[in-house]
């Protein structure tokens, strides 16, 4: 099965020249203003799916056994967006998803903020400006950290109780959407004007939905968790499955240091694909 994206030739053992230029974020309050948010990070990191999945889609015994991983765990997932996009043009992302043996929907909004040249200070201060600071304990802010770029991600959680006592299935597509409506937060509701969220969201449709398989492993100290997502391919007629690894930290230094050793453990491996992918950019241009 041919990968989603063609494996480069080679790879910069010395992956640290991606992160010279990077720094850790520190604390800055403008002058009359609430200060900046502190983030947390997610190193995410695609695998070639030729490399680490058999032919039923699922992990082979080489990479489960090298980062520890438990059995798979499924979760039902979903996006929900206009026909031209209008959430995802405005940096705006509005998911929705079940997890296996879990008695509840979880519904997901999402602003992303792209952080250029490693600069995290500058897209803090851009979502403050935003209104999106310190003292909004609603959001978590979080750099989403992959092979070449970085994105800073301000996210809110809400969940919705379901009867389903751990099944998989999601609700009709009206349903859904209506659940994502009456959670809807003030910040996108009244993003760029008065109800625009809210209008965006009665004229979005769903996106997906995919099955994601997600076993949860560790690795140098770390908890880290492997997804297999079987993406509908862009000719719409089979399956192109997108592997990632992802870890999470608190701390700018550990994110840094245990990033640029996974990436030459992976290469090393020749399990690893030298580029960055976002999901959600999938989902909505391939369903």
């Amino acid at each position: 099965m041919k990968h989603w994206l063609a494996k480069a030739s080679a790879v910069f053992l010395g992956a640290t020249m991606l992160v010279s230029v990077l720094h850790a974020p520190e604390m800055v309050q403008a002058k009359g203003q609430e200060a900046n948010m502190v983030p947390s990070y997610e190193v995410k990191l695609l695998l070639d799916s030729t490399q680490v999945l058999d032919g039923n889609l699922s992990l082979t015994s080489a990479i489960r056994s090298e980062f520890s991983l438990s059995s798979p765990k499924q979760v039902n997932v979903e996006y929900f967006d206009t026909l031209s996009l209008d959430l995802e043009a405005q940096g705006w992302n509005a998911r929705f998803r079940k997890k296996e043996n879990k008695d509840n929907y979880e519904l997901n909004y999402k602003k992303r903020y792209a952080i250029q040249n490693g600069d995290i200070q500058a897209a803090l201060t851009l979502a403050n400006n935003e209104g999106f600071d310190i003292t909004d304990d609603n959001y978590e802010a979080e750099v989403d950290w992959g092979y070449g770029k970085q994105t800073l991600s301000i996210s809110l959680d809400k969940k919705v109780s379901t009867s389903l006592n751990g099944a998989l299935g999601l609700p009709s597509e009206a349903v859904a959407r209506g659940m994502l409506l009456d959670k809807l937060p003030g910040k996108l509701k009244d993003w760029s004007s008065s109800n625009w969220g809210k209008g965006q969201l009665q004229n979005a449709r769903a996106y997906g939905p995919v099955l994601v398989s997600k076993y949860e492993g560790s690795w140098n100290g770390l908890e880290v968790d492997v997804e297999v997502w079987p993406i509908r391919d862009a000719a719409g007629t089979g399956i192109e499955p997108l592997v990632e690894i992802s870890f999470k930290t608190a701390n700018y230094n550990e994110a840094s240091v245990n990033r640029t050793a996974l990436i030459n453990s992976l290469n090393n491996k020749g399990w690893l694909v030298p580029a960055d992918g976002l999901k959600t950019q999938l989902m909505l241009s391939r369903y």
